[in-house]
C-alpha cells in the first residue's frame, strides 16, 4: 500500500561519489590526491598483508600507516592521534576498516584539518561549540556491511571514563569517495557479519518509524531491508558467496543514506548504555530491541510502510536468536538498572510513537524474553 503523501518540505543531499563491486578497491591509486596521504586501519588487516598492497599502491614514501584503530574511539585516543599527525601535512586520508575506522578517519579530517582548534574532550566533556571550516579529503573502504559511515556526515566518539557516548554531526564528514568492494568482506567471521547485518537494519528500520522521514529515506530504507532480507541467511550459511556479500554492503550503503537525512530513533537510545556499560558490540545492541520494537509500532498502526516485506524482516529477526547473543553480555536485571539513560531526547524524539520509561522497560523485557509483543506484555 502506498503512502498517502503528505504536503510538506523536505531536503535531500548527499555528496559522496561512490565506486561498488567486485574490484573496486583497484581504483584507490588514481583517487587519492597528491601530497603525503594517512592510511588508517586495524591491526587485522596489516598482519594480512592489506597495508603491504595500499603502501605499494600509494608509495611507502608518501604514506604514513596507523593501524592501530580500536572499537568505539575514544575522546582521548582521538586527541593524542591529532597531537601525533598535527604537523605532518597530510592531504588525504585512507580509512580501510569497519565503522570505527571510518569514523576515526573521519573525525581525523576536521582535527588535523583546523589547527587552532579546541580539543574534542574540551567540546564534548566542556561543552564548547567549534567551527569546522577546513576538512581533509576522506577515501572510506568498508570492510564491514553495517555501518554505512561511508555515506555519512556523523561520527561516533565515546567518552570511556565517563561511559559516555557522543555524535559529531557536521557536514564537513561526508567523505569524497566510497570504494565498496566485496572481496574485502570475504573474511568476516560469523559474529561480525551478523552484527553489522544487524546495524544496517536498525538504520534501515530507524529511518522508517521516524519523524523526519521523507519519501526518499523512505525508498533507500525499504530497498536495504529487500536486500537484507534476500541475502543474509545466505551469507551466514556461504560466507564466501561475493554476490550476497555485495548486497549486503548495498543494503549497508542504502541505510547509512537514509539515516544521514533522518537520524536515528529509540533503538539506539536504547542501545547506548548497553554499549557503554557491558560492551555489547554496536550492531547486536540496536539489533536487540529491533523485533519488539517493530511489534510495537505495528501494533499502533503508525508504521509508515508496511506489506510482506517487514513481516519477512520481522521473522528474520525472530531467527536469529539475539536474546542468547545478548545473555553473553548483560540480562534483563542487570539492563533495567539502565533504562533512566535509555531515553536521549535527540534520538528518541526521532521516533514516530510518544515513548516513555514504562514503554522502554516494555520494549527491553520483550527483547529478552521475547515476548510476542510490548503491548501484551505490558
Amino acid at each position: 500500500m502506498v503512502e498517502r503523501v503528505r504536503a510538506y518540505q523536505w531536503f535531500h543531499h548527499n555528496p559522496v561519489q561512490v565506486y561498488a563491486g567486485s574490484g573496486a578497491f583497484e581504483q584507490l591509486h588514481r583517487l587519492v590526491p597528491e601530497g603525503r596521504s594517512l592510511f588508517i586501519t586495524s591491526r587485522g588487516f596489516t598482519d594480512r598483508g592489506v597495508t603491504t598492497g595500499v603502501l605499494a599502491s600509494l608509495g611507502a614514501a608518501r604514506t604514513i600507516v596507523h593501524d592501530g584503530v580500536r572499537p568505539n574511539p575514544g575522546l582521548d585516543g582521538l586527541d593524542e592521534l591529532t597531537t601525533e599527525y598535527r604537523d605532518a601535512k597530510i592531504a588525504s586520508i585512507v580509512a580501510l576498516g569497519g565503522g570505527s575506522v571510518l569514523d576515526t578517519a573521519k573525525i581525523l579530517s576536521l582535527t588535523l584539518g583546523n589547527r587552532n582548534r579546541r580539543s574534542l574532550a574540551e567540546i564534548f566533556r566542556d561543552g564548547k561549540t567549534e567551527r569546522w571550516p577546513v576538512k581533509i579529503p576522506v577515501i572510506a573502504v568498508p570492510t564491514t556491511a553495517g555501518t554505512g559511515a561511508e555515506v555519512t556526515s556523523f561520527a561516533t566518539v565515546w567518552d570511556r571514563p565517563e561511559r559516555r557516548k557522543f555524535s559529531l554531526d557536521n557536514g564537513q564528514l561526508f567523505p569524497r569517495y566510497a570504494l565498496l568492494d566485496p572481496c574485502l568482506t570475504l573474511t568476516l567471521p560469523y559474529r561480525e557479519t551478523l552484527y553489522g547485518a544487524l546495524d544496517t537494519v536498525s538504520h534501515a528500520l530507524e529511518s522508517l518509524w521516524n519523524r523526519k522521514r521523507t519519501p526518499v529515506s523512505q525508498a533507500l530504507a525499504v530497498q536495504s531491508l529487500r536486500h537484507v532480507n534476500d541475502a543474509l541467511r545466505d551469507v551466514l550459511e556461504e560466507p564466501d558467496n561475493l554476490g550476497k556479500r555485495a548486497q549486503m554492503q548495498y543494503a549497508s550503503m542504502l541505510a547509512g543514506l537514509a539515516i544521514n537525512q533522518t537520524r536515528t530513533a529509540i533503538a539506539h537510545s536504547i542501545s547506548y548504555p548497553l554499549t557503554a556499560h557491558f560492551d555489547v558490540p554496536h550492531g547486536l545492541a540496536c539489533g536487540f530491541t529491533l523485533s519488539s520494537i517493530l511489534k510495537f509500532v505495528k501494533a499502533l498502526g503508525i508504521l509508515p510502510e508496511s506489506g510482506p516485506f517487514l513481516s519477512a524482516i520481522e521473522e528474520l529477526l525472530d531467527d536469529l536468536g539475539l536474546d542468547d547473543e545478548m545473555s553473553g553480555y548483560t540480562s534483563y536485571e542487570e539492563a533495567s538498572g539502565l533504562i533512566g539513560k535509555m531515553y536521549t531526547p535527540e534520538r528518541a524524539g526521532n521516533f514516530i510513537a510518544s515513548v516513555d520509561r514504562n514503554d522502554i522497560a516494555c520494549i527491553l523485557k520483550a527483547s529478552f524474553r521475547c515476548r510476542s509483543s510490548c503491548r501484551d506484555t505490558a
